[in-house]
């Protein structure tokens, strides 16, 4: 084959290439679909660099039938022809054909994509073939987009990006239900004498765990750098089977020195309007396959974020809303309860029809490091609640004060003496400090319109679920 220099499928649809028509041009991809006469091949070849694919026109008498054979849905090739103008409706310019060459085969009678209209359950069977797909090349492509959106927006803002430990001795939600790191022969534990796993005999030489959150280390980096966000995988042992729960998940966490809790809000709101306004400015493509296909809603629906200011709310007013609500709802409602994601759609879809972001929740129910109010009662915590999904971030204000911090730890049961690194710096030059917490999971779910979170990491980890 003539040694002609690639050009990617997004290039010769998007771009200006308009020069390249009526010259001789190479493409490499993946074959989607082959179909025509006994006469002419028209084969649709995609890169993954977008959506749609490009054209490819084999006149089957230029070409040997063993070759023709071989180009099959799944299969890998290389192409060399004139781009010329289309014809056809869909696209505004296709390949003629002069030379193939077939890279990879793909058996029709074993490669599980020959057919179109695979369920979702089914694609995550073969999670690792999937993002051949529309649909997940679409979601995957929108994964990429958000993740460079995050680090411009906090590069801009003047934050540093932070990176906490994934290995921890330390359980920053106070839940427990984290995934042991260890060395130590499982069939032989080593015992102290009374009886419990010595820990001396392990690889840290006392019980660590996978991180569940970034947060208290990122506290660390704002209480000496300013501004600081953490961008990473974080773990949670949740036996939990349902479309909202990952055991591995990504989570982005900023932490701001002298941020109080309305500096706080602003920030989660200017944030999440960023992420929404680059998926609807960059991802217009894969944004409208995905409404086509499985949302009919979802451009409305980013676009309902980006154009209204987000209602603030104390968690006490919510309540009395939700109490006087004319809906029945599943889980009852009352002063001191953990909202669930049907009290938060009803505040945000029906009631305000606004996203909102509630604040001053009861201590009970949040975690030991948020701010303690005057009320004795409360604490200054924010959680902002979007349509369809609910709680799609979660912060607070922290709590400087270092005997409130200390005896709110023994409430809750942890020791001070185990997080005597986190007291210092209460201890040593304490300041006015807040932060939140984003799971890049849940932005996903509302940008692409899916429904299931496993549908938006490539290789999801949930119980009993480890294949990949």
């Amino acid at each position: 084959m003539k040694d002609i220099k690639r050009i990617e499928i997004i290039d010769l649809l998007k771009g200006n290439k308009n020069e390249e028509i009526g010259k001789e041009i190479c493409v490499k991809g993946w074959v989607r679909t082959k179909r025509g006469n006994k006469n002419i091949a028209f084969v649709a070849l995609n890169d993954g660099t977008i959506i749609h694919n490009i054209q490819i026109v084999v006149e089957l008498g230029n070409f040997e039938e063993d070759l023709i054979r071989r180009i099959t849905t799944g299969a890998c090739l290389r192409v060399n022809g004139k781009l010329v103008e289309s014809v056809g409706q869909g696209q505004h310019v296709e390949i003629q054909a002069t030379e193939i060459e077939v890279y990879g085969e793909a058996d029709v009678e074993t490669y599980p994509l020959q057919k179109k209209g695979h369920t979702l359950e089914f694609l995550r069977e073969i999670a690792h073939l999937r993002p051949r797909t529309n649909t997940f090349g679409a979601i995957f492509r929108m994964r990429h987009a958000m993740a460079y959106a995050i680090h411009k927006f906090y590069n801009d803002k003047g934050f540093f990006y932070w990176h906490s430990p994934l290995i921890t001795a330390s359980d920053a939600e106070g839940a427990g239900e984290m995934f042991q790191v260890t060395t130590l022969d499982l069939n032989n534990v080593p015992k102290t004498p009374e009886g419990k796993v010595d820990y001396s005999k392990d690889f840290y030489s006392r019980q660590t765990s996978l991180t569940v959150s970034g947060q208290l280390e990122g506290e660390l980096g704002a209480l000496s750098l300013g501004k600081i966000y953490t961008f990473g995988p974080t773990f949670r042992a949740e036996n939990s089977n349902t479309p909202r729960h990952l055991s591995e998940f990504w989570m982005i966490e900023p932490e701001m020195a002298f941020y109080e809790l309305e500096d706080n809000m602003n920030l989660a709101e200017e944030f999440i309007k960023y992420l929404v306004n680059y998926a609807l400015e960059n991802c217009k493509d894969d944004l409208e396959f995905l409404q086509n296909m499985y949302d009919k809603e979802l451009i409305g629906r980013l676009e309902f974020v980006v154009n209204n200011d987000f209602v603030r709310l104390r968690y006490t007013q919510a309540i009395e809303i939700l109490e006087k609500a004319d809906q029945k709802f599943e889980f009852p409602v009352g002063w001191g309860i953990d909202l669930q994601s049907e009290h938060e759609r009803y505040l945000v879809e029906k009631h305000f029809k606004k996203p909102v972001i509630l604040i001053d929740y009861p201590k009970e129910i949040k975690a030991f490091y948020m701010k303690q109010n005057e009320d004795g009662k409360t604490v200054g915590a924010m959680d902002v609640l979007f349509p369809k999904i609910g709680e799609i971030i979660g912060g607070s204000q922290r709590e400087e004060n270092m005997d409130k911090l200390v005896a709110r730890m023994k409430e809750v049961g942890i020791e001070p003496e185990d997080m005597k690194w986190y007291l210092d710096t209460r201890r040593f030059g304490s300041a006015p400090h807040s932060g939140f917490g984003l799971g890049f999971e849940r932005l996903l779910l509302f940008v692409t319109g899916m429904s299931n979170i496993r549908d938006v990491i490539p290789f999801p980890r949930t119980p009993n679920n480890a294949e990949f």
